[in-house]
């Protein structure tokens, strides 16, 4: 993508009214006035608060919102100029249960309150194979604990990806430390029984993953 297509999206997000821009430094000083009140304040109910985090184009986030109206929906990546596509359909298509952040992931419980969080999706991370990359993948224990202290008690993390390591590495941690696996499936286009948000919903490099026979991993767990 060129720079100036970037600027233009990165103007045009901040006419967004479903997308929200903290700094960093509103964030780490506590400074951000939606912690702990995203429902009261961006979507106006007390319908249970989903994250997708690393949203990308924002496909999967807004294939949930349309899928289950009464729950709100929160994707979540710092390339904003990637997020544009899915906040400008949400405007056009008038989807209100649909809003975007931008910002690290490692600054989530920075940007929620505690047990102010449902459900996380994690969906298509980078599986960061080498060993000193181990501190960036999304499902190591630091951020899990980070998701912990966001999510309610009886909250559910979703993880969905194409990377057998990943997915090996998030059951071992799992296991390991004594968290519940609630479901995990090595291949949800193959086996029966897989949940409909999972196989219904698609992002653009899923389908080309599939394209190429690549299976398709899941898990849903819980944080103990």
């Amino acid at each position: 993508m060129g720079s100036k297509n970037k600027l233009k999206r990165f103007k045009e997000n901040e006419t967004f009214s479903n997308v929200y821009q903290p700094t960093r430094e509103e964030l780490v000083n506590d400074n951000f006035d939606l912690k702990g009140r995203w429902n009261a304040e961006v979507f106006k109910n007390d319908h249970p608060l989903v994250l997708e985090l690393g949203c990308g184009k924002g496909e999967y986030t807004l294939g949930l919102a349309e899928r289950y109206p009464n729950k709100n929906f929160i994707g979540i990546d710092i390339k904003g100029a990637r997020f544009w596509r899915g906040a400008k359909t949400a405007v056009e298509d008038d989807v209100p249960n649909v809003a975007f952040l931008r910002t690290q992931i490692e600054l989530i419980d920075h940007a929620f309150g505690k047990n102010e969080v449902d459900e996380i999706w994690i969906t298509f991370p980078d599986p960061q194979i080498k060993y000193k990359r181990t501190k960036h993948r999304m499902t190591n224990a630091v951020f899990l604990e980070r998701y912990k202290s966001i999510l309610k008690p009886d909250g559910v993390v979703h993880l969905k990806t194409d990377s057998e390591f990943m997915h090996g590495y998030t059951l071992g941690l799992l296991h390991g430390a004594g968290h519940d696996v609630v479901y995990a499936n090595h291949n949800v286009y193959k086996q029966e029984g897989s949940p409909a948000e999972v196989t219904e919903i698609q992002t653009y490099y899923e389908g080309q993953y599939l394209e190429k026979n690549k299976a398709i991993t899941y898990i849903r767990f819980k944080i103990k």
